[in-house]
């Protein structure tokens, strides 16, 4: 890997690190845990559950927070290319509703910054790394909480009815992430 191709890399690592900076006050006692969706703690619009990880809202009425609306359309417009629309699957890529259900969130930050190989002689499956693509990596708690929200079951397919207003915390993040 070329010197400016790592500075890159780092800068869009350092990017996604700034995005999810607010639930850094909230470390996980396990680093991969899966499960409860229950929100903990929020800040500026941005849900967390007891472990600090980013979790979705979702009101009786089905209003959906801010992330969790951002999240369906930043995956529906880079994900389910492979993974099918609202994460179902396709004959090219998993059903991520299902895959989240044993992944947690440490796991999913690295496959989609690092990519995955899954091959063997009866399948061969390539996820390329998104560790360089401003377009998921200044989205990716948001694409997280949204395929989260999809795999617990708590959000059916289909565009979100209603949102949160977007928070001025994301608008100052989404214009330093993906700034000049």
């Amino acid at each position: 890997m070329s010197k400016p191709h790592r500075a890159m890399l780092f800068a869009f690592a350092a990017c996604a690190a700034a995005v999810t900076a607010a639930a850094s006050s909230h470390a996980a006692t396990d680093p991969n845990p899966v499960g409860s969706p229950k929100v903990a703690s929020s800040q500026d619009g941005k849900y967390f559950d007891a472990a600090g990880n980013p979790t979705y809202n979702i009101s009786p009425s089905g209003k959906v927070d801010w992330y969790t609306f951002s999240g369906y359309r930043r995956f529906n417009g880079t994900c389910e290319t492979c993974h099918g629309f609202d994460g179902s699957g396709s004959s090219f890529a998993p059903d991520l509703t299902q895959s989240l259900k044993t992944i947690g969130y440490d796991d999913f930050q690295k496959i989609v910054i690092n990519g995955k190989q899954s091959v063997n002689t009866a399948e061969s499956l390539v996820m390329p790394s998104f560790g360089d693509n401003k377009n998921v990596m200044c989205y990716l708690d948001d694409i997280y909480v949204y395929l989260r929200a999809r795999a617990d079951g708590a959000l059916g397919g289909g565009r979100p009815a209603s949102n949160e207003a977007k928070p001025k915390t994301a608008i100052a993040n989404e214009n330093d992430c993906m700034g000049p």
